[in-house]
């Protein structure tokens, strides 16, 4: 009787663990194949309808001459990124893009933007995705301490007194939000986060609960286990909301109030953490890192008016 307990104990810990491993690979591994087509445009009737300007978009920026750059991350990662160069001096901004995507699909517009005000810009491939190294999307945790290793870097290239903006779409804004509780140099004077979520587990609990018709207090406890065992992190050890809380750069937060991946909700939890320092827009209509095109007028005088908040000459 004993025996048939341990072995039926042993194929459950085995059955737990091939389940873990499964959320692993659904949530948090890596998948490169496929994921290099820049063109690739979300599908939904949220983004149908400006499919054609987005890939016009992508083609443009793709044209735009760049270097290949790379530095290392502090787990040892060989991270990638491209680097456009308008004018020396200019200001820097640096970007991340969201889970499972390009820089050039997520920044087709905020690069195209910002090349037009003269700033030379940055944009990085996260770990695990395109020519950066890695196996696991760590939905934040491990990738805002990869924003501290490109501003290092930028300072190193570029100089101390260069002005540097932080600039992520979804994820990529997560992790910028969440690197302002590291250490960043003074020259780091402005945040934008487009879509971003409050923290990782937020967003996985929402994720399977709203698209996997998954109890939250059922997933949770295989979404923690799959990123620490397989993944080497745990999801509850950064939130957007404690780092903004303490931080002292200025934050521009950008939402679609008909997000259908990020609930609008979850950023006005970020802006409640820190009013001083956090200016938060919204976009009736407007879906998930498509605010601009909901209206572009607007989007334009925003984001201008917080660039040149962030980069005028008496600015620390």
């Amino acid at each position: 009787m004993i025996y048939l307990i341990i072995i039926s104990f042993l194929l459950l810990i085995v059955a737990v663990l091939v389940a873990v491993y499964y959320v692993y690979r659904v949530a948090f591994y890596s998948r490169k194949k496929g994921q290099d087509d820049v063109y690739a445009v979300p599908v939904g009737e949220q983004y149908e309808p400006h499919k054609s300007e987005i890939v016009e978009l992508i083609d443009k920026l793709s044209q735009i001459e760049y270097k290949d750059v790379y530095t290392n991350s502090f787990d040892g990662l060989r991270l990638h990124g491209r680097y456009y160069h308008v004018q020396d001096g200019a200001p820097l901004n640096i970007g991340f893009h969201g889970y499972r995507a390009t820089s050039l699909r997520d920044f087709c517009v905020g690069a195209n933007e910002s090349l037009k005000r003269g700033h030379n810009i940055l944009l990085i491939d996260q770990r695990g995705q395109g020519k950066s190294e890695g196996k696991t999307i760590t939905m934040g945790v491990k990738e805002h301490r990869d924003v501290l290793s490109w501003v290092e870097f930028a300072n190193a290239h570029f100089g101390e007194d260069t002005k540097i903006i932080l600039y992520g779409v979804s994820m990529g804004a997560a992790s910028v939000l969440m690197s302002t509780a590291l250490p960043l140099p003074e020259n780091v004077t402005g945040v934008i986060a487009d879509c971003p979520y409050n923290a990782p587990k937020d967003i996985l609990l929402n994720v399977c609960q709203k698209d996997m018709g998954i109890n939250p207090k059922v997933a949770y406890p295989f979404i923690w286990l799959a990123g620490r065992l397989f993944g080497n992190f745990d999801i509850n050890a950064v939130s957007c909301e404690s780092a903004v809380a303490n931080s002292k750069i200025p934050v521009l937060i950008l939402h679609g109030e008909d997000d259908r991946y990020v609930p609008c909700y979850m950023s006005e939890e970020i802006e409640r953490a820190n009013k001083k320092l956090v200016t938060r827009y919204t976009f009736p209509n407007a879906g998930h890192g498509i605010s601009f095109f909901s209206d572009k007028e607007r989007y334009r005088k925003i984001t201008e008016a917080f660039f040149e908040e962030c980069t005028q000459d008496d600015k620390k």
